[in-house]
Protein backbone atom coordinates (compact mmCIF):
# COMPACT_ATOMS: atom_id res chain seq x y z
CA UNK A 1 0.00 0.00 0.00
CA UNK A 2 2.71 2.18 0.92
CA UNK A 3 4.28 1.76 -2.76
CA UNK A 4 0.52 3.34 -4.01
CA UNK A 5 1.31 6.88 -2.16
CA UNK A 6 4.13 6.74 -3.70
CA UNK A 7 3.27 6.21 -7.28
CA UNK A 8 0.29 9.22 -6.77
CA UNK A 9 3.20 11.46 -5.58
CA UNK A 10 4.86 11.38 -9.29
CA UNK A 11 3.23 11.26 -12.32
CA UNK A 12 3.54 11.95 -16.13
CA UNK A 13 6.79 12.15 -17.39
CA UNK A 14 8.32 12.90 -13.91
CA UNK A 15 7.69 8.97 -13.01
CA UNK A 16 9.35 8.32 -15.98
CA UNK A 17 12.16 10.37 -15.69
CA UNK A 18 12.71 9.22 -11.70
CA UNK A 19 14.90 5.68 -10.92
CA UNK A 20 13.25 3.35 -9.14
CA UNK A 21 13.06 3.17 -5.88
CA UNK A 22 14.01 0.93 -3.06
CA UNK A 23 11.53 -0.62 -0.85
CA UNK A 24 12.91 1.94 2.07
CA UNK A 25 12.92 4.61 -0.33
CA UNK A 26 9.27 4.16 -1.53
CA UNK A 27 7.96 3.73 2.02
CA UNK A 28 9.97 6.93 2.67
CA UNK A 29 7.89 9.14 -0.22
CA UNK A 30 4.40 7.69 0.63
CA UNK A 31 4.77 9.11 4.17
CA UNK A 32 5.86 12.28 2.98
CA UNK A 33 3.11 12.20 0.63
CA UNK A 34 0.51 11.42 3.21
CA UNK A 35 2.43 13.63 5.52
CA UNK A 36 -0.09 16.85 5.53
CA UNK A 37 -3.13 14.34 5.99
CA UNK A 38 -1.43 12.85 9.30
CA UNK A 39 -0.08 16.19 10.83
CA UNK A 40 -3.43 17.98 10.10
CA UNK A 41 -5.70 14.98 11.44
CA UNK A 42 -2.94 15.34 14.69
CA UNK A 43 -3.66 18.84 15.00
CA UNK A 44 -6.97 18.85 15.17
CA UNK A 45 -7.42 15.69 17.21
CA UNK A 46 -5.31 17.47 19.54
CA UNK A 47 -7.00 20.71 19.64
CA UNK A 48 -9.78 18.33 21.17
CA UNK A 49 -7.61 16.19 23.62
CA UNK A 50 -6.55 19.30 24.75
CA UNK A 51 -9.75 20.57 25.70
CA UNK A 52 -10.73 17.11 27.48
CA UNK A 53 -7.60 17.82 29.47
CA UNK A 54 -8.41 21.24 30.50
CA UNK A 55 -12.13 20.23 31.96
CA UNK A 56 -12.29 20.31 35.56
CA UNK A 57 -13.42 16.84 36.02
CA UNK A 58 -11.52 14.38 38.32
CA UNK A 59 -8.93 11.80 37.73
CA UNK A 60 -7.02 11.67 34.85
CA UNK A 61 -8.02 12.50 31.58
CA UNK A 62 -6.32 9.53 30.12
CA UNK A 63 -7.41 7.08 32.86
CA UNK A 64 -11.09 8.39 31.90
CA UNK A 65 -10.47 7.76 27.93
CA UNK A 66 -9.53 4.25 28.76
CA UNK A 67 -11.80 2.99 31.12
CA UNK A 68 -15.29 4.87 29.98
CA UNK A 69 -18.06 2.61 29.11
CA UNK A 70 -17.58 -0.38 26.79
CA UNK A 71 -13.84 0.21 27.33
CA UNK A 72 -13.79 -1.63 30.34
CA UNK A 73 -14.93 -4.79 29.10
CA UNK A 74 -12.14 -4.77 26.12
CA UNK A 75 -9.75 -4.30 29.33
CA UNK A 76 -11.14 -7.57 31.08
CA UNK A 77 -10.91 -9.30 28.04
CA UNK A 78 -7.36 -8.53 27.59
CA UNK A 79 -6.51 -9.30 31.10
CA UNK A 80 -8.91 -12.63 31.51
CA UNK A 81 -10.07 -13.66 28.59
CA UNK A 82 -13.48 -14.39 27.82
CA UNK A 83 -16.11 -14.38 29.89
CA UNK A 84 -19.55 -16.38 29.74
CA UNK A 85 -21.26 -14.72 32.52
CA UNK A 86 -20.11 -10.94 33.92
CA UNK A 87 -21.67 -10.89 36.99
CA UNK A 88 -23.78 -7.67 35.82
CA UNK A 89 -27.58 -7.80 37.07
CA UNK A 90 -30.51 -6.76 34.66
CA UNK A 91 -29.25 -8.69 31.76
CA UNK A 92 -31.97 -9.14 29.07
CA UNK A 93 -34.09 -12.21 27.55
CA UNK A 94 -32.74 -14.92 30.21
CA UNK A 95 -29.16 -14.75 28.93
CA UNK A 96 -26.33 -12.93 31.39
CA UNK A 97 -24.16 -10.66 29.98
CA UNK A 98 -21.41 -12.15 28.20
CA UNK A 99 -17.72 -10.39 27.01
CA UNK A 100 -18.04 -12.65 24.02
CA UNK A 101 -20.09 -9.57 22.37
CA UNK A 102 -16.38 -7.92 22.19
CA UNK A 103 -14.28 -9.28 19.14
CA UNK A 104 -10.98 -10.47 19.82
CA UNK A 105 -8.57 -8.59 17.82
CA UNK A 106 -8.21 -5.13 19.75
CA UNK A 107 -8.38 -6.72 23.18
CA UNK A 108 -5.71 -9.30 22.05
CA UNK A 109 -3.53 -6.25 20.51
CA UNK A 110 -4.26 -4.48 23.71
CA UNK A 111 -2.19 -7.76 25.99
CA UNK A 112 0.33 -7.87 23.26
CA UNK A 113 1.63 -4.11 23.99
CA UNK A 114 0.57 -4.24 27.75
CA UNK A 115 3.42 -7.44 27.57
CA UNK A 116 6.14 -6.08 25.49
CA UNK A 117 5.80 -2.55 26.43
CA UNK A 118 6.31 -1.15 30.30
CA UNK A 119 2.88 0.58 30.37
CA UNK A 120 -0.59 -0.31 32.16
CA UNK A 121 -3.00 -1.89 30.28
CA UNK A 122 -5.25 1.36 30.45
CA UNK A 123 -2.29 3.24 28.45
CA UNK A 124 -1.52 -0.07 26.33
CA UNK A 125 -5.47 0.15 24.99
CA UNK A 126 -5.06 3.98 23.99
CA UNK A 127 -1.37 3.14 22.48
CA UNK A 128 -3.27 0.60 19.83
CA UNK A 129 -6.29 2.96 19.43
CA UNK A 130 -3.95 6.08 18.78
CA UNK A 131 -1.89 3.81 16.26
CA UNK A 132 -5.49 2.27 14.78
CA UNK A 133 -6.55 6.29 14.30
CA UNK A 134 -3.17 7.20 12.59
CA UNK A 135 -4.07 4.60 10.53
CA UNK A 136 -7.16 5.00 9.70
CA UNK A 137 -6.29 9.07 8.48
CA UNK A 138 -3.80 7.46 6.33
CA UNK A 139 -6.51 4.90 4.74
CA UNK A 140 -8.87 8.18 4.29
CA UNK A 141 -6.07 9.85 2.88
CA UNK A 142 -5.16 7.22 -0.24
CA UNK A 143 -8.61 7.34 -0.91
CA UNK A 144 -9.74 10.57 -1.27
CA UNK A 145 -6.38 11.09 -2.90
CA UNK A 146 -7.31 8.46 -5.07
CA UNK A 147 -10.69 9.48 -6.56
CA UNK A 148 -10.33 13.50 -5.96
CA UNK A 149 -6.57 14.48 -5.65
CA UNK A 150 -4.13 15.00 -2.45
CA UNK A 151 -5.52 18.09 -1.42
CA UNK A 152 -8.58 16.38 -1.22
CA UNK A 153 -7.73 13.53 0.97
CA UNK A 154 -5.78 15.65 3.10
CA UNK A 155 -9.19 17.60 3.71
CA UNK A 156 -10.89 13.58 4.20
CA UNK A 157 -8.43 12.97 6.75
CA UNK A 158 -8.91 16.16 8.63
CA UNK A 159 -12.73 16.01 8.31
CA UNK A 160 -12.75 12.72 9.84
CA UNK A 161 -11.19 14.02 12.99
CA UNK A 162 -13.55 16.83 13.81
CA UNK A 163 -16.79 15.39 13.35
CA UNK A 164 -19.37 15.31 15.87
CA UNK A 165 -18.52 11.80 17.98
CA UNK A 166 -14.35 12.61 16.93
CA UNK A 167 -13.54 12.03 20.35
CA UNK A 168 -14.05 8.25 20.34
CA UNK A 169 -11.72 7.94 17.98
CA UNK A 170 -9.24 8.98 20.90
CA UNK A 171 -11.23 6.42 23.43
CA UNK A 172 -9.89 3.00 24.39
CA UNK A 173 -12.45 2.11 21.91
CA UNK A 174 -12.80 -0.20 18.11
CA UNK A 175 -13.72 2.57 16.20
CA UNK A 176 -10.30 4.07 15.15
CA UNK A 177 -8.85 0.59 14.63
CA UNK A 178 -11.87 -0.40 12.82
CA UNK A 179 -11.77 2.16 10.32
CA UNK A 180 -8.40 1.94 9.59
CA UNK A 181 -9.13 -1.85 8.54
CA UNK A 182 -11.84 -0.52 6.58
CA UNK A 183 -10.20 1.98 4.83
CA UNK A 184 -7.30 -0.37 3.64
CA UNK A 185 -9.54 -3.14 2.80
CA UNK A 186 -11.33 -0.31 0.80
CA UNK A 187 -8.31 0.90 -0.73
CA UNK A 188 -6.57 -2.17 -2.04
CA UNK A 189 -9.76 -2.84 -3.86
CA UNK A 190 -10.10 0.36 -5.22
CA UNK A 191 -6.50 -0.36 -6.72
CA UNK A 192 -7.38 -3.75 -7.56
CA UNK A 193 -5.23 -5.73 -5.02
CA UNK A 194 -8.05 -8.32 -4.43
CA UNK A 195 -6.36 -11.22 -2.11
CA UNK A 196 -5.51 -7.89 0.24
CA UNK A 197 -9.14 -6.35 0.29
CA UNK A 198 -10.57 -9.79 1.16
CA UNK A 199 -7.31 -10.69 3.35
CA UNK A 200 -7.98 -7.08 5.41
CA UNK A 201 -11.90 -7.14 5.37
CA UNK A 202 -11.31 -10.53 6.87
CA UNK A 203 -9.15 -8.78 9.88
CA UNK A 204 -11.92 -5.99 9.94
CA UNK A 205 -14.22 -8.64 10.55
CA UNK A 206 -12.28 -9.71 14.01
CA UNK A 207 -12.83 -6.07 14.72
CA UNK A 208 -16.05 -5.26 15.04
CA UNK A 209 -19.54 -7.24 14.38
CA UNK A 210 -19.74 -4.12 11.62
CA UNK A 211 -17.03 -5.90 9.54
CA UNK A 212 -20.09 -6.88 8.02
CA UNK A 213 -20.10 -3.98 6.17
CA UNK A 214 -16.63 -4.42 4.73
CA UNK A 215 -17.28 -7.59 3.58
CA UNK A 216 -20.20 -7.11 2.27
CA UNK A 217 -18.56 -4.39 0.25
CA UNK A 218 -15.93 -6.36 -1.23
CA UNK A 219 -18.13 -9.53 -1.77
CA UNK A 220 -20.28 -7.42 -4.33
CA UNK A 221 -17.59 -5.26 -5.75
CA UNK A 222 -15.38 -8.33 -6.46
CA UNK A 223 -18.06 -10.17 -7.71
CA UNK A 224 -19.22 -7.40 -10.20
CA UNK A 225 -15.45 -6.96 -11.26
CA UNK A 226 -14.97 -10.85 -11.97
CA UNK A 227 -18.51 -10.69 -14.26
CA UNK A 228 -17.31 -7.89 -15.93
CA UNK A 229 -13.65 -9.43 -16.82
CA UNK A 230 -15.12 -12.69 -17.96
CA UNK A 231 -17.80 -10.61 -20.25
CA UNK A 232 -14.40 -9.03 -21.71
CA UNK A 233 -15.29 -5.53 -20.21
CA UNK A 234 -12.23 -5.67 -17.55
CA UNK A 235 -9.21 -3.94 -17.61
CA UNK A 236 -7.27 -6.77 -18.98
CA UNK A 237 -4.67 -6.84 -16.21
CA UNK A 238 -6.39 -8.39 -13.44
CA UNK A 239 -7.27 -12.17 -13.70
CA UNK A 240 -11.22 -13.35 -13.21
CA UNK A 241 -9.90 -15.21 -10.04
CA UNK A 242 -8.63 -12.76 -8.02
CA UNK A 243 -11.48 -10.68 -7.12
CA UNK A 244 -13.78 -13.97 -6.59
CA UNK A 245 -10.42 -14.92 -3.93
CA UNK A 246 -10.77 -11.68 -2.29
CA UNK A 247 -14.63 -12.09 -1.99
CA UNK A 248 -13.95 -15.92 -0.54
CA UNK A 249 -11.59 -14.07 1.56
CA UNK A 250 -13.52 -11.46 2.81
CA UNK A 251 -16.19 -12.69 5.07
CA UNK A 252 -14.08 -15.53 7.20
CA UNK A 253 -13.43 -13.19 9.74
CA UNK A 254 -16.92 -12.84 10.75
CA UNK A 255 -17.80 -16.27 10.12
CA UNK A 256 -15.51 -17.48 11.71
CA UNK A 257 -16.13 -15.67 15.17
CA UNK A 258 -19.38 -15.82 15.35
CA UNK A 259 -19.46 -19.41 14.74
CA UNK A 260 -16.83 -19.93 17.41
CA UNK A 261 -19.21 -18.69 19.75
CA UNK A 262 -21.85 -20.31 18.40
CA UNK A 263 -19.66 -23.21 19.22
CA UNK A 264 -18.23 -22.49 22.31
CA UNK A 265 -22.21 -21.86 23.68
CA UNK A 266 -23.52 -24.79 22.09
CA UNK A 267 -26.18 -23.20 19.84
CA UNK A 268 -26.02 -22.00 16.27
CA UNK A 269 -27.71 -18.81 17.02
CA UNK A 270 -25.21 -18.17 20.04
CA UNK A 271 -22.93 -15.20 19.19
CA UNK A 272 -26.97 -13.33 18.33
CA UNK A 273 -28.08 -14.33 22.56
CA UNK A 274 -25.03 -12.47 23.63
CA UNK A 275 -26.07 -9.56 21.70
CA UNK A 276 -29.50 -9.91 22.65
CA UNK A 277 -28.46 -10.06 26.23
CA UNK A 278 -27.14 -6.39 25.89
CA UNK A 279 -29.99 -4.88 24.01
CA UNK A 280 -28.88 -5.06 20.73
CA UNK A 281 -30.96 -6.51 18.25
CA UNK A 282 -31.62 -5.68 14.51
CA UNK A 283 -35.09 -4.45 14.07
CA UNK A 284 -34.65 -3.46 10.16
CA UNK A 285 -35.11 0.35 11.37
CA UNK A 286 -38.45 0.15 13.27
CA UNK A 287 -36.59 1.43 15.95
CA UNK A 288 -34.56 4.25 14.72
CA UNK A 289 -38.48 5.30 13.09
CA UNK A 290 -39.95 5.02 16.67
CA UNK A 291 -36.89 6.89 18.24
CA UNK A 292 -36.94 9.92 15.80
CA UNK A 293 -40.63 9.98 16.17
CA UNK A 294 -40.68 10.44 20.08
CA UNK A 295 -37.77 12.65 19.84
CA UNK A 296 -39.08 14.95 17.55
CA UNK A 297 -42.76 14.80 17.10
CA UNK A 298 -43.92 12.79 20.73
CA UNK A 299 -45.09 14.35 24.05
CA UNK A 300 -45.00 13.03 27.46
CA UNK A 301 -41.53 10.76 26.53
CA UNK A 302 -38.96 12.24 28.94
CA UNK A 303 -36.72 15.36 28.61
CA UNK A 304 -34.98 15.97 24.97
CA UNK A 305 -31.06 15.87 25.81
CA UNK A 306 -28.50 17.42 23.85
CA UNK A 307 -26.66 13.94 22.73
CA UNK A 308 -30.14 12.78 21.43
CA UNK A 309 -30.58 15.59 19.32
CA UNK A 310 -26.88 16.19 17.88
CA UNK A 311 -27.28 12.17 17.08
CA UNK A 312 -30.45 12.58 15.23
CA UNK A 313 -28.53 15.37 12.98
CA UNK A 314 -25.94 13.31 12.70
CA UNK A 315 -28.30 10.29 11.08
CA UNK A 316 -30.18 12.72 9.23
CA UNK A 317 -26.52 14.33 7.64
CA UNK A 318 -25.63 10.99 6.99
CA UNK A 319 -28.45 9.82 4.99
CA UNK A 320 -28.08 12.83 2.82
CA UNK A 321 -24.35 12.26 2.13
CA UNK A 322 -25.36 9.27 0.99
CA UNK A 323 -27.69 10.48 -1.03
CA UNK A 324 -24.98 13.09 -2.82
CA UNK A 325 -22.57 10.07 -3.15
CA UNK A 326 -24.73 7.89 -5.03
CA UNK A 327 -25.64 11.08 -6.90
CA UNK A 328 -22.09 11.41 -7.53
CA UNK A 329 -21.44 7.96 -8.86
CA UNK A 330 -19.06 6.95 -6.22
CA UNK A 331 -17.34 3.68 -6.91
CA UNK A 332 -19.54 0.66 -5.83
CA UNK A 333 -17.17 -0.77 -3.44
CA UNK A 334 -17.51 2.41 -1.26
CA UNK A 335 -21.19 3.05 -1.97
CA UNK A 336 -22.12 -0.04 -0.69
CA UNK A 337 -19.87 -0.04 2.42
CA UNK A 338 -21.57 3.49 3.08
CA UNK A 339 -24.53 1.89 2.64
CA UNK A 340 -23.94 -1.29 4.56
CA UNK A 341 -22.75 1.20 7.58
CA UNK A 342 -26.17 2.90 7.24
CA UNK A 343 -28.11 -0.09 7.63
CA UNK A 344 -26.69 -1.57 10.88
CA UNK A 345 -26.47 2.05 12.59
CA UNK A 346 -30.29 2.85 11.78
CA UNK A 347 -31.58 -1.07 11.78
CA UNK A 348 -30.56 -1.88 15.95
CA UNK A 349 -33.62 -2.00 17.80
CA UNK A 350 -32.29 -0.36 21.27
CA UNK A 351 -33.90 2.47 22.31
CA UNK A 352 -30.44 3.47 23.14
CA UNK A 353 -28.46 2.52 20.60
CA UNK A 354 -25.29 4.49 20.08
CA UNK A 355 -26.23 5.37 16.19
CA UNK A 356 -23.85 7.96 15.34
CA UNK A 357 -21.04 6.28 16.86
CA UNK A 358 -21.71 3.51 14.99
CA UNK A 359 -21.54 6.11 11.84
CA UNK A 360 -17.88 7.17 12.85
CA UNK A 361 -16.25 4.38 10.63
CA UNK A 362 -18.52 5.88 8.12
CA UNK A 363 -15.63 7.56 6.51
CA UNK A 364 -16.72 7.42 2.60
CA UNK A 365 -20.02 9.79 3.56
CA UNK A 366 -17.32 13.00 4.27
CA UNK A 367 -15.76 12.31 0.61
CA UNK A 368 -18.08 14.43 -1.60
CA UNK A 369 -17.39 17.28 1.48
CA UNK A 370 -13.91 16.66 1.22
CA UNK A 371 -14.07 16.93 -2.29
CA UNK A 372 -16.21 20.06 -2.71
CA UNK A 373 -13.77 21.90 0.44
CA UNK A 374 -10.95 21.01 -1.43
CA UNK A 375 -12.52 23.08 -4.45
CA UNK A 376 -12.66 25.80 -2.31
CA UNK A 377 -10.38 29.08 -4.09
CA UNK A 378 -9.66 30.93 -1.15
CA UNK A 379 -7.33 28.27 1.14
CA UNK A 380 -8.24 29.91 4.15
CA UNK A 381 -12.04 29.89 3.61
CA UNK A 382 -11.16 25.72 4.17
CA UNK A 383 -8.98 25.85 7.04
CA UNK A 384 -11.52 28.16 8.92
CA UNK A 385 -14.37 25.59 8.26
CA UNK A 386 -12.18 22.90 9.54
CA UNK A 387 -10.94 24.95 12.70
CA UNK A 388 -14.67 26.03 13.31
CA UNK A 389 -15.42 22.24 13.11
CA UNK A 390 -12.34 21.39 15.34
CA UNK A 391 -13.61 23.65 17.97
CA UNK A 392 -16.90 22.39 17.99
CA UNK A 393 -16.03 18.89 17.88
CA UNK A 394 -13.61 19.25 20.62
CA UNK A 395 -16.65 20.95 23.06
CA UNK A 396 -19.01 18.17 22.60
CA UNK A 397 -16.11 15.91 23.01
CA UNK A 398 -15.83 17.44 26.52
CA UNK A 399 -19.54 17.01 27.02
CA UNK A 400 -19.98 13.13 25.96
CA UNK A 401 -17.02 12.61 28.19
CA UNK A 402 -17.69 14.01 31.13
CA UNK A 403 -21.14 15.45 31.10
CA UNK A 404 -23.50 12.64 28.95
CA UNK A 405 -24.96 10.06 31.17
CA UNK A 406 -25.32 8.04 27.22
CA UNK A 407 -22.58 6.02 26.11
CA UNK A 408 -21.52 7.93 22.96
Amino acid sequence: MASDLADLSTSGPQRQATPPLSRSGRAVAAVRYAAPALLGYAAVRLVGLLMLWTHPGRGSTLTRLGTLWDAVFYLDVAKRGYVDDLGIPGYQNGVPYSSRAFFPVYPGLIRAVDTVLPVSAVHAALLVAWAGALLAAAGIFAIGAHLYGRRAGVVAAVLWGVIPHAVVESYAYTEALFTAAAAWALYAALTRRWVWAGAISTLSCLVRPTGMAVAAAVVVAGAWTALQILRGRGDGATAWWRPLAGAFLAPLGWIGYVGYVGWVRGSLKGYFDVQSAWGSQFDGGVGTVRWLHRLFLGSGGGATTVDQVVMAGVVVAAVLLFAVSVGQRQPLVLLVFSAMMLVIALGDGSDYAPRARFLVPAFALLLPLAAGLARLRQPAARWLVLLTAALCSGVYGVFLTFVSRFSP
